[in-house]
């Protein structure tokens, strides 16, 4: 779970865009920049836009959390996003 010091460098934001809902297969790429979460496994990766998410072998799942699907969590805004 990503953490944070002060609850004012953080916005919450009504999720619309797609991006906010989707999830994501190793080696898609980045849709926006940010900070993603397995959603099989909980473990956190930060991800610049356009690049590749890692790939299957990144890190191993048990059969029982499924295949690796990423999903962002946080956005991160960078020049161009």
């Amino acid at each position: 779970m990503s953490n944070y010091a002060s609850h004012s460098v953080l916005k919450e934001i009504e999720p619309s865009q797609l991006w906010w809902k989707n999830t994501y297969e190793p080696s898609d790429t980045v849709p926006v920049s940010g900070i993603y979460i397995c959603a099989g496994c909980k473990k956190e990766i930060t991800s610049n836009k356009d690049d590749p998410f890692p790939p299957q072998n990144h890190h191993q799942h048990t059969a029982h959390q499924g295949k690796i699907r990423w999903k962002l969590n946080v956005r991160t805004n960078t020049t161009g996003d």
